[in-house]
């Protein structure tokens, strides 16, 4: 796992400086680089009525809630709440929480207790309506207690009386998990359901158009369904339902009193309707056969379909309908830009291109919607809580910047195949559609995150929808969604006090039981600047960075977005060196807070991201912006600074080494040699790179073939009967356990367009979009020593 090493005190004081060989030059062996680690953590949450700093998010560890919650659930940016908004504009720092509430735990981590509080409902602040947490204070031998957030005192209910012990705590406080435990999950009472908790809804529509059934989209989008039904939820309740669209859209009746299912046609696209309201959504129990046998023929049904038009956003609003009632997840397969009825669009990329240098200097117009109609759709499906995710299967522009506004909106997700391969790709739509009905997740959910006083909650951002502003609405939630969360001082808070922080998510499970999952967190407060450094989690600072630089990339020019993230690096940097660092380091040295020390590394990986690279595709600009919206901070450094290692001589490894993931190696090309063969993956893509002089005898034994000539471009990865094969399977396999992702092969040689986008990741080299690890180094140093006194 990628991760620093554990060490010393909880929080390390030292800083590092890098010293100057001659004229501003920065010794290339001193600079702070990724160290591999491959060691599991554990870390309890509290310790000695203190909150532990956590292990680096990238890291491997098992968690002991003693209670605080986990750091899967709540992060904060800095481990310590400075006690006033002064502390934190001095700093530079961004205070912030990433709160990703159904986050998956580790197998080893004890499950969370769920809590039942029957008819009364879970016990609550009666002003603030914060949950009953271990930070709750009781007093006057129990019969009232002391709300840690707001500071209300409430009477305790009768039936939830409990003496003190000698020390201040309840007596049965580690029986209750809701007073030991950060994280509880607790039974929802009538008075919080609206309606009865909705039924697990899974409503499939699929692109039949003739680009879709050509290129192999269809077949591979009905193969992918009609394996993962199998594993939709085994409630009763379950419900399903499927449409086709091309010019026009297709129902079909899956009732079981029909010998097969009947299709019925919606013509009109611009003022939409779905057909027969009841029989379009069925029970899965009672239909499952039909289901079956109408995903095997739908390809065989459009085979030789002509209609070259998509009705995208009519069938989807059809769809809307048919689910209206219930509310549930629509799974769109798209393949072609919607070109016809209602939230039609044009291929507005062509000129873009044309007008290239007029869209550097201007905010780019083509990574914000066209227009306002599929987000005026999409919050009224949010209402009814219909979720939508898309799987873009394309071999061309489908204009992203407005398709993506759906799924950003109502909870749901992108998942984008450019150009579609049927030979490539099939595998990774089916294991991603799969991840997505299989992983742990909730529908009609609201999330509120309450703060202690003097702090309070200043944005959310996500995918969601929000109607108040202090609630976040998710027609659906999954374990892979995170939520950033900005706060701001209203008050000065106490040297020595604990500041809180406290996530309510209330939602239905998969299997209709209404719950609220509640994670609270509390950190101490400081007046010291050196103690913000000390305790600052760089993983959650930079995933804020890579967020908000996302959120600005739509409305500012990329020159002005890429120097705003530099800036935010310098100035924090600055800060430290003014304030923190010892009177004794001369002003030739670059001095980095130990915390922080990768900061200038992944703030230029960012730079050279797709994201913020002048070059690049603008769909594969707008899929990376609505990719980073609701990525959680474990995914969010591999995302713009990947991992690499080299396979061929995965044979020669350290037999002591139990980690199956070798050591990775630096992202630059002076690592790479002609006769070696590397993996490179960032979470999403895997990038297979074969060197001019590999060696025939391994590329034998890892592709089955004897020169880099006959290895196909549309690559799949096989497991031949050799060790070096089952090695790097066994690699890819554990990427893809640790990633939650299948990842998507590419094959890269050098001297083509493939080895320039393998090159492109070398962050550390000096590239066409930007300045090399060492550069850019020396120029943070100087923009410090420009602002020091």
């Amino acid at each position: 796992m990628f991760g620093m090493p554990p060490g010393g005190p909880p929080f390390p004081n030292q800083s590092m400086a890098l010293g100057q060989t001659g004229q501003s030059k920065i010794d290339p062996n001193q600079i702070p680089r990724l160290t591999s680690s491959s060691a599991v953590i554990l870390h309890e949450t509290r310790q000695g009525n203190q909150a532990n700093p956590p292990p680096p998010a990238t890291s491997d560890y098992i968690v002991k809630d003693t209670g605080n919650c986990s750091p899967r659930y709540i992060r904060c940016t800095i481990n310590q709440i400075p006690c006033t908004q002064e502390l934190v504009s001095t700093s530079a720092m961004q205070l912030a929480l990433l709160v990703q509430p159904l986050a998956l735990p580790h197998p080893s981590e004890e499950p969370i207790h769920v809590v039942d509080f029957g008819e009364s409902g879970p016990v609550r602040c009666s002003r603030c309506k914060g949950y009953v947490n271990p930070f709750v204070k009781f007093i006057d031998q129990g019969r009232r207690f002391i709300c840690n957030l707001c500071g209300f005192t409430d009477e305790t209910p009768r039936d939830y009386h409990c003496n003190l012990g000698p020390d201040g705590r309840r007596r049965d406080a580690d029986e209750r998990p809701e007073l030991c435990r950060g994280t509880v999950e607790f039974v929802a009472s009538k008075e919080y359901m609206v309606r009865d908790p909705m039924p697990a809804v899974f409503f499939f529509l699929i692109d039949v158009s003739m680009n879709a059934i050509q290129t192999g989209a269809t077949a591979a989008a009905c193969s992918a369904i009609n394996q993962v039904i199998a594993d939709l939820p085994k409630a009763p309740q379950t419900m399903v339902g499927i449409a086709t669209f091309d010019s026009t859209i297709h129902f079909y009746n899956l009732k079981r009193e029909l010998q097969q299912p009947l299709m019925l046609i919606v013509p009109d696209v611009q003022d939409v309707y779905t057909p027969l309201q009841s029989d379009v959504i069925v029970q899965l129990a009672e239909c499952r056969q039909h289901l079956e046998i109408l995903l095997e023929s739908i390809p065989t049904m459009f085979q030789s379909n002509r209609t070259a038009d998509s009705s995208f956003g009519a069938a989807v609003k059809a769809a809307f309908l048919a689910m209206k009632s219930t509310g549930g997840k629509l799974l769109v397969f798209q393949s072609v830009l919607p070109s016809i009825g209602i939230g039609s669009l044009s291929a507005r990329e062509a000129e873009g291109r044309s007008n290239m240098s007029a869209a550097e200097k201007e905010a780019n117009k083509l990574l914000q919607p066209v227009d306002k109609t599929l987000k005026t759709m999409a919050i009224e499906f949010a209402e009814y809580q219909v979720s939508v995710d898309l799987f873009i299967t394309t071999q061309s522009y489908v204009d992203i910047a407005s398709l993506s506004v759906i799924p950003k909106t109502t909870g749901g997700q992108i998942y984008y195949y450019h150009p579609f391969s049927a030979v490539s790709d099939t595998a990774k739509l089916y294991n991603d559609l799969r991840w997505n009905v299989t992983r742990p997740q909730g529908f009609e959910a609201v999330m509120r995150v309450r703060c202690s006083q003097g702090i309070q909650v200043q944005e959310y951002s996500g995918n969601f929808c929000k109607r108040i502003p202090t609630d976040v609405d998710l027609p659906a939630i999954d374990c892979d969604k995170t939520i950033m969360v900005t706060l701001k001082h209203d008050d000065k808070l106490h040297e020595g006090s604990e500041c809180a922080f406290q996530c309510a998510l209330l939602y239905t499970t998969v299997y209709g039981q209404r719950r609220i999952r509640v994670s609270t967190l509390s950190l101490s407060c400081t007046n010291m600047l050196s103690n913000l450094f000390r305790s600052a989690d760089l993983d959650t600072q930079f995933a804020c960075l890579l967020k908000q630089a996302a959120n600005e990339i739509p409305s500012a020019p990329l020159a002005q977005v890429r120097d705003q993230a530099t800036n935010v690096c310098i100035n924090i940097l600055y800060s430290y060196r003014k304030y923190c660092a010892t009177v004794t380091s001369s002003s030739g040295q670059l001095i980095l807070p130990e915390a922080l020390k990768l900061l200038p590394l992944y703030t230029l990986a960012l730079l050279k991201s797709t994201g913020l690279r002048s070059d690049g595709r603008i769909d594969d600009r707008s899929f990376w912006i609505s990719n980073v919206s609701p990525l959680p901070t474990p995914s969010v450094i591999p995302l713009v600074f990947p991992r690499m290692i080299a396979i061929h001589d995965l044979d020669d490894k350290d037999e002591s080494d139990d980690s199956i993931i070798p050591s990775h190696i630096p992202l630059s090309s002076e690592h790479i040699t002609d006769e070696g063969i590397y993996l490179l993956e960032n979470g999403e893509d895997c990038l297979i790179y074969v060197g001019n002089s590999a060696q025939p005898n391994i590329l034998q034994q890892l592709f089955g073939v004897s020169s880099l000539e006959e290895i196909s471009n549309q690559f799949v990865l096989q497991e031949f009967e050799n060790p070096l094969s089952k090695k790097l399977n066994a690699v890819v396999n554990e990427i893809r356990r640790q990633r939650c992702s299948y990842l998507r092969f590419k094959l890269c040689k050098k001297g083509d367009a493939s080895g320039m986008m393998f090159f492109s990741y070398m962050v550390e080299d000096k590239l066409s979009s930007g300045l090399s690890y060492v550069e850019y180094l020396v120029h943070i140093h100087r923009q410090i020593q420009s602002k020091m006194p």
